[in-house]
């Protein structure tokens, strides 16, 4: 049996990525809906080998559709996605919006799968791009060593800013070849040929928001003890976020342990070959699935510390796959429909 599935947002980068990946991944979908803003009614997107057209999100009625998937930013969710669950549809969010309010699970399926079960309000959050794929490779190191501490330094790609931050790199970069004065105006600086330690606003304890959700995310998803410091940085690179982490664990380090670990767990892929070459880069990394660890290292100068880099795809681990993924998993538990649990009420406690 398949789902009636609204994606929303689906003009977007990552809309246009969920609607790919649902079609890549055979997806049990028996009608799709692909909604945006009124300026972008009739427009046509492709869904595997049909081209569909985009449909009005705010004359849009959710009542009979089993899941949407939505990518439209923040304050559109806001608004549309309480009303979509309303209609007993369920919602899987891209934005960071619902991600830390009590009783909307943040759920990366390879970490906290079972966590779907408490959508009792019919949402569900995405976490943030760099939290998303840091995520699938701290959880089994974490279950051998028990992390502690973080420190996470991201090398973030435009494509993280839509669509307007990928014209603006690519633009800039075109401009500097004739001599042509740099615009600026999706990014604070000018972003081609530099790299910008600044994602999101700041906040009074001078960290940025983006920092900040790793921070929360983290403990969110994984563990509410573990210590987080992020520094965010946007660098000139279309699509593909790389980042350089260290932690510190509660156990001894075993780096023959940790590679076995890494080499099995799902949605990771271990490559480090101690040689010229012998890591991922961002390039590489784009249209794949997986989250890609090199450079793994003892960390000499803390007890029990071990360092890496990692780089995945952001729009597909980041967003838009972990969105499908989300989808799949609630599949697989019999989540999805008008009978299943999360629209049956909370069992009270005893």
């Amino acid at each position: 049996m398949g789902y009636r599935v609204a994606v929303v947002g689906a003009t977007g980068a990552v809309g246009r990525e969920i609607l790919r990946i649902l079609a890549e991944r055979n997806f049990p979908v028996d009608e799709i809906a692909a909604l945006a803003s009124a300026r972008s009614t009739g427009r046509e997107v492709s869904f595997g080998e049909k081209v569909i057209k985009i449909q009005n999100l705010e004359t849009f009625d959710f009542t009979g559709w089993d899941i949407a998937l939505f990518s439209p930013g923040g304050a559109v969710s806001a608004k549309y996605a309480p009303k979509a669950a309303a209609a007993k549809c369920l919602v899987v969010d891209n934005t960071s919006h619902f991600r830390m309010e009590p009783g909307i699970p943040l759920v990366v399926p390879e970490v906290n799968a079972s966590a779907l079960k408490k959508a009792r309000r019919g949402i569900i959050a995405n976490p943030n791009c760099s939290t998303a794929q840091m995520m699938v490779v701290l959880k089994p190191l974490h279950e051998l060593f028990g992390i502690e501490r973080v420190v996470v330094s991201t090398y973030q790609a435009v494509s993280g800013a839509g669509k307007s931050g990928m014209d603006e790199l690519f633009s800039q970069t075109k401009g500097s070849f004739v001599n042509d004065a740099p615009t600026v105006a999706q990014f604070t600086k000018q972003i081609a040929f530099n790299v910008i330690p600044h994602i999101d606003r700041f906040m009074d304890d001078g960290a940025t928001k983006e920092e900040w959700k790793m921070a929360v995310e983290t403990r969110k998803i994984l563990d509410p003890d573990i210590k987080v410091l992020a520094t965010c940085v946007r660098v000139p690179v279309f699509i593909g976020h790389s980042e350089a982490i260290s932690i510190e664990c509660r156990k001894p380090i075993d780096l023959a342990k940790a590679r076995n670990a890494l080499r099995n767990a799902p949605g990771v892929i271990l490559r480090d070959e101690r040689e010229d070459g012998g890591y991922v880069t961002p390039v590489e990394c784009v249209g794949e699935d997986d989250t890609y660890v090199s450079r793994l290292r003892i960390d000499p100068t803390v007890e029990n510390g071990l360092a890496f880099w990692c780089v995945s795809d952001n729009l597909r681990k980041g967003a838009a796959l972990n969105a499908v993924q989300i989808a799949e998993s609630l599949d697989e538990q019999k989540l999805i429909g008008k009978d299943s649990i999360l629209w049956q009420p909370a069992p009270k406690p005893e």
